[in-house]
């Protein structure tokens, strides 16, 4: 498998062959990005979430392993948000969003559909504003996520996610109780807060000449694009999801969203359908390209973060660091942030899927 090179940059748009997974010049059938089009944050709007999420979130350290530095040639930084407040760096989206409502749309409450990381942090943004929350989550979302936003006090309703979208499932019950919706990642409120993780990163670690993170809906690599792009305008963006459920990937090679049915990958934070409307326009601007990892590509980057890192990390925390591990970039000789996204994963199941790498 060839890796994607980051050697030359000919100035001109790309998009990944899905066959190959290489960088190639954006064919003709792709529609190109708008680049006069408003996006929908700014780094201003990141650096005010910033200062509202001071005292709220875990300014997370920045983790090295000489190991993999000298596997890869590389100068690698980690930003493992599995440390962040809630376990995963959702909370700087959620509570972004749920803080910004008045005193009446806060009385109504907050609806989510999530399949745990953002249920419980907009459960904990909630439970700290003093904001009623709805929260409906998958049938077999992990038990530990379950439990997590249960005990931050929001009322769970559960679906079935292969029979039905969650999404639609909230925005009508927001219709019909005239709560907000807090979208996982469609909101310029939560890109913005997830934006501010990127901001954190480059502040600490200094420029770099690639940022990678993982890739479900689109709300945290979009809003690391925008901060990545105006503190260290010549980072190159890579997004990494499941490669059962390359929507992101798709929808940029075809220049539209491209929805898929819900995937099958133990990567249960990344099962999203499609990108967001919000998202897409950011990344067709900003991200070079989305790669993709498998299930045991996964297993093997969560083996590697026990062994070498002493840290748990749930299947998608560890997208970006799969891609890397797996060898999908080229990376000798760059600086290189890798975001670890989440933790949360069932004792059970963490040591089963262990078992299976």
């Amino acid at each position: 498998m060839d890796a994607v090179s980051l050697r030359e940059d000919t100035g001109a748009m790309h998009c990944v062959n899905a066959v190959n997974r290489t960088v190639s010049a954006r064919p003709r059938c792709c529609k190109m990005p708008d680049m006069e089009q408003a996006l929908a944050i700014t780094f201003d709007d990141i650096a005010a979430a910033h200062e509202r999420l001071a005292g709220i979130a875990t300014r997370t350290p920045l983790l090295r392993s000489n190991a993999l530095d000298a596997q890869t040639g590389a100068s690698i930084v980690f930003k493992p948000e599995l440390l962040q407040r809630g376990g995963a760096f959702k909370i700087r989206g959620a509570y972004n969003a749920v803080s910004q409502l008045n005193d009446e749309q806060r009385k109504r409450g907050v609806v989510t559909a999530s399949s745990g990381n953002h249920a419980q942090a907009v459960a904990l943004a909630s439970q700290l504003l003093g904001v009623p929350a709805t929260i409906l989550m998958p049938t077999d979302a992990p038990q530990i996520k379950l439990a997590a936003t249960r005990g931050f006090g929001a009322n769970v309703q559960l679906f079935d996610r292969y029979a039905q979208d969650g999404q639609e499932l909230a925005a009508a019950l927001a219709e019909e109780r005239g709560m907000s919706l807090i979208p996982p990642f469609d909101h310029p409120h939560v890109m913005a807060g997830q934006g501010t993780l990127a901001k954190e990163l480059i502040e600490d670690a200094g420029p770099l000449d690639l940022l990678i993170t993982p890739v479900g809906g689109g709300g945290l690599l979009s809003g690391c694009a925008v901060a990545a792009k105006q503190l260290s305008p010549n980072c190159r963006l890579f997004g990494v999801e499941p490669e059962a459920g390359n929507d992101a990937q798709q929808s940029l090679a075809a220049g539209h969203i491209v929805k898929i049915s819900t995937p099958q990958t133990i990567a249960d934070a990344a099962q999203s359908r499609s990108v967001g409307a919000h998202t897409f326009p950011v990344l067709q601007r900003h991200v070079e390209a989305i790669l993709t990892v498998s299930d045991d590509e996964l297993r093997q980057a969560m083996a590697w973060l026990a062994l070498n890192l002493k840290l748990v990390a749930e299947p998608t925390g560890c997208l970006a660091l799969a891609a890397v591990l797996a060898g999908k970039l080229d990376v000798r000789g760059l600086k290189v942030g890798v975001v670890l996204s989440g933790g949360n994963i069932d004792l059970q199941r963490y040591l089963a899927l262990l078992g299976k790498g």
